[in-house]
């Protein structure tokens, strides 16, 4: 199946209507139907301001970047980014065309393609 991967880049503090931003992102897209997604923490990176932020010990949260992937059709990520516009939610992203399946599907899923 064609489609896009789509990453979000937030920071780890980052809030939406009350949540943590990747949390808020993880079940807005669910509740669309999106079939999967996942947040991941960066153990270290930088953004615009060209601040390294790295994970220590006794580093206080909030700081790292958290990266909210999602693999989807073109329409689904059409969706996702109306959403994150709708709510004001500031998410540097990356979009790239995809193809995606399932090897050894379960009845009723699309087969891989070769």
């Amino acid at each position: 199946m064609d489609g896009c991967f789509i990453r979000f880049y937030l920071h780890e503090d980052q809030r939406c209507h009350g949540r943590l931003a990747w949390e808020w992102l993880l079940d807005q897209a669910n509740r669309l139907g999106i079939r999967g997604g996942s947040a991941f923490r960066a153990i270290g990176g930088f953004g615009r301001h060209h601040q390294l932020h790295e994970s220590h010990f006794f580093e206080l949260a909030g700081a790292l970047p958290v990266q909210v992937d999602f693999i989807v059709t073109q329409e689904e990520s059409a969706r996702l980014l109306e959403l994150v516009r709708d709510a004001g939610l500031r998410a540097p992203y990356a979009h790239i065309p995809a193809r995606f399946g399932v090897v050894n599907p379960e009845l009723g899923e699309p087969p891989a393609e070769s």
